[in-house]
Parts: structure tokens; sequence; C-alpha cells
């Protein structure tokens, strides 16, 4: 099968969040399975050297964009069996950032044109068309106005995959003619109309073939107002095809037997020696006290209000009653950076506030700390709390998304579980959880020990969803 998968960022190339890592990690997995895999994305000015020096020109070309002849030119790397095409416009993409610039709406509509382009100019025909957020969700409507002029599209199918939902590319609807290059049609039949605006991503629920999202617990989710940010009856509508698939991580990219950023390396079957000389690393590097035998409370996240941060901050100093020590390493919103810096002072050599982002730093502590705290009140599926299993840190989560379908909640007459879970939106119920999961540690090593050992053999590699992802386009080819 050809499967072409577009997305508005990719690792390693160029990050920002969790849908660079699916777009780094199920291509290659589609691959592993036998599979012609080509993955296009924006030639960011954030993209490397390392990784420019590795491409090679392919073609340029003119998209249509309403009544505007763009440039376009194909670059093309080839990395671990897939085929990389980067889409270079410096107009659009020569910038600082990747989001949040004021013709972010032209931006990704001119990169989904591309999207559709690129197949006819390069005379290859995919079987499926993959998209991803409301950066791609332009590619099925289009699909639908140019699939009889480009003959390699005329067998095309479209899978949309929601990441994230509460980012849906609403725009006013003076973009409609001007700046997406679509028919009022669009519009006054109900494809883009939402509530008076423009809303990419709920024409790409209508228009594609298939829908997915990241674990099984958000696709039930998303059918609630509470979690669908006003799409619910739009969901609800095209439930029958709509499906929760689990995203996977790199298992040997996060292995912590092989991990090149550990103090020391461990396997499951002997953790101990391990894990103590990464949590001594881990606090000497964050400046907490040297004590091999205090807990570890960790977050690495963005600071932000659907993480569940008010929680922790409600909490803060019933968690730092417990005989307990506490990292936080990520940024966001400066209510919670202050608080937590404001911890750090209040509980020297206890409480830790990293304010940044470091890639090295978030590995030191998947593997050195004890306890890793997602109380989000929306995670779609999450890949910290898996990391952190990966590394034998035990995960304490809310009951929400891909959080739920990976933490089995620890059963105490069993021995069962996988991690520690709470349902509310509370404090209190985060709190009083957090006190069982450090009483465990304390009281019970044996029963801890079993905890990560569940944790580290799960299998939560790209294979399983990747055949998933395979059923459901061989299902929309027939």
């Amino acid at each position: 099968m050809k499967i072409l998968f577009a997305s508005s960022e990719v690792a390693p190339f160029i990050k920002t969040g969790g849908l660079a890592d699916v777009a780094g990690s199920l291509p290659q997995a589609l691959a592993e399975a036998g599979h012609e895999v080509k993955v296009i994305l924006p030639l960011y000015e954030g993209i490397g050297e390392e990784w420019r020096a590795q491409m090679t020109f392919r073609s340029y070309f003119n998209v249509t964009l309403a009544w505007r002849q763009v440039y376009c030119g194909i670059f093309e790397l080839e990395r671990e069996g897939v085929t990389y095409w980067f889409v270079d416009n410096e107009y659009y993409f020569k910038r600082w950032q990747l989001y949040g610039h004021f013709d972010d709406c032209e931006r990704f509509a001119y990169f989904s044109r591309a999207v559709i382009e690129t197949p006819g100019q390069l005379d290859w025909a995919p079987d499926v068309i993959h998209c991803n957020d409301w950066q791609t969700a332009l590619v099925p409507i289009y699909l639908l106005e140019e699939q009889y002029r480009i003959p390699q599209l005329s067998g095309a199918k479209t899978v949309f995959t929601i990441h994230n939902i509460e980012y849906q590319g609403r725009y006013g609807d003076q973009v409609l003619q001007d700046v997406v290059g679509l028919s009022k049609s669009y519009f006054n039949e109900g494809m883009l109309a939402y509530h008076g605006d423009v809303n990419l991503m709920k024409g790409a629920i209508m228009a594609s073939n298939f829908v997915t999202t990241v674990s099984p617990t958000y696709a039930q989710e998303l059918r609630t107002p509470f979690y669908a940010h006003g799409l619910d009856g739009v969901i609800n509508q095209q439930s029958g095809k709509l499906e929760g698939i689990l995203n996977g991580i790199d298992t040997k990219l996060y292995d912590p037997a092989t991990n090149p950023g550990l103090a020391a390396n461990f396997t499951v079957k002997a953790p101990e020696k391990g894990k103590a000389a990464c949590k001594l690393a881990l606090q000497q590097a964050v400046g907490l006290q040297e004590n091999p035998d205090v807990p570890i409370i960790a977050c690495i996240s963005r600071l932000v209000g659907h993480k569940g941060f008010s929680l922790v901050t409600d909490a803060i100093h019933d968690i730092m009653d417990m005989n307990v020590q506490m990292v936080v390493l990520g940024t966001g919103d400066w209510r919670y950076e202050e608080a937590f810096r404001h911890a750090q002072r209040l509980h020297p050599g206890r409480f830790a506030a990293q304010i940044t982002y470091s890639a090295p730093l978030s590995t030191m502590i998947y593997a050195g700390a004890d306890l890793f705290l997602m109380p989000s009140v929306s995670e779609p599926c999450g890949l910290s709390q898996i990391i952190a299993m990966r590394f034998g840190t035990i995960p304490v989560v809310r009951e929400t998304g891909g959080l739920k379908d990976t933490v089995t909640p620890y059963n105490k007459f069993t021995s069962e579980g996988r991690g520690f879970t709470f349902a509310n939106i509370n404090a209190g119920d985060m709190t009083w959880v957090l006190r069982e999961a450090v009483e465990l540690y304390y009281n019970d090593k044996k029963a801890w020990r079993g905890l990560q050992k569940a944790g580290m053999t799960a299998d939560f590699s790209w294979a399983n969803s990747a055949k998933q992802y395979l059923d459901i386009y061989q299902r929309i080819q027939g």
C-alpha cells in the first residue's frame, strides 16, 4: 500500500509536541510492515543543517491558492525506510516559530494545497493520505475538488487524525474565498460553517473517509461537550467513521538498557542499582538533597490549565508535608511557573522548579524519579506516562483519555496494575492517591517492584497501533 502522511511537524526534524513524535514513529512502523510510506512537512527555518545537508532537490512548481500562484519547492530525504518530502517556501516557513502567526490560516492552506499537488508533480499515486490536526484539515476538502483533475489522486482515500480537538483552525468566514480558495457552498451547506465562522477541523471530519483519534477513551470523550470544545454534535453525527487508536512510543529510543543519557543503564530484571544511580544524578542536577531513600515525584509538561496544574498548586503544601522530594520541568502560564518557583523557595533541597525545556534533563527525570504525576483535565493520549513506565517510574494519573487506557490502577489485593489513578478533577482526590503511592514506596518494596515490572514490560510499541491503522486503510479502500 502507498501511504502519504501529512503533518505540520515531524520528529526528529522539527518538534513542538506529541504530534511530531507520532509523525516520526508511525510512518516508520508502517514502512517496517512492508508498505511504501512518504511523509510531507514544511521546510521550516528551524530544521537544522545536519538534515538539510542530506536533502536532495526534487522539483518546483506553482501552487494555486485562491487567486495566487505560489512557489513550491520539494526537497527529499530518505531515512530508515521512509521518504520525507519537505515543502519549501521561505515566505511562509522561514519564521522563528512554527505556529502563532497572523497568517497561519494562509500558511497551512498553502501547505495543504502543496500536499495535494505534490503527488501529481512527482508522479506518485498514494492509496491513502493520512492527515493530522487542523494544519492539514483542508487536505480532505481539497481532495474532493482536485481528485479528478490529478490522475495520481484518483484512487486516494483520506484519514484524518485528531491529536487535540482544542485547536480547530477557526477563522472568520472572509478567509473562505480569499485565503482558502473555496466556494461559498462549503460554508452555506455546512461543511465548514461553525457559529458564523469557518472551522477547518469540522470540515476535515465531514470530508474525510475515516477519522481517528489517539486513544479509545478520548474517542468516547469527544462525544461529550466537556471534551469536544463545541464539536460534539459533529463527532456524534460522524461517529460511524470514528475510532480511537492508542499512540505508541519509540521503544528503542526510550530503552533504559541502552539510552546514552542515563547515569547508569538498567533492565527490568534488576532495575534497583541503575535507578539509584539515576536518582542521585537527578538530585545533583536539579539541587535536591542527595537522599537515596526518599521518593521523588516528577512532572514534565507544558504548565497549562488543561494539564491539571491547578490541582498541583492547590495541593502543593499537602504534597510537601509528605516525606517526598518533587521536581517540575516545563514552561507555560506564569501563575504556575511562579507557584513552582515559590515552592522551591519554601522547600529548598526538596522542591526543584526547572522552568525551561530540556530534552536531556527530561530523560534524567524519567529515569531518576520514583513517581510521575499527570493530573490532566484532558489528555488525548499522553506519552509522558508511557515513557515514565518504560523507565520504571510509577505514574499517578487522572482517569481521562489515554491516561485511563495506559495506566491500570494498582490493586492491593491482587497486586495487579501499573500505577495509581483518580477520577475526579479534585486536588483532595489527587493528594489521597499520591499518599497511597508514597506509603507503598516506603512499606512494600515487593509490590513496588511489581508495579515497576508491569510498566516496564507493557507493550507500547508502534507495531500494534500500526496494524490498527493499516486495518482502517484497507477498510476504506473497499
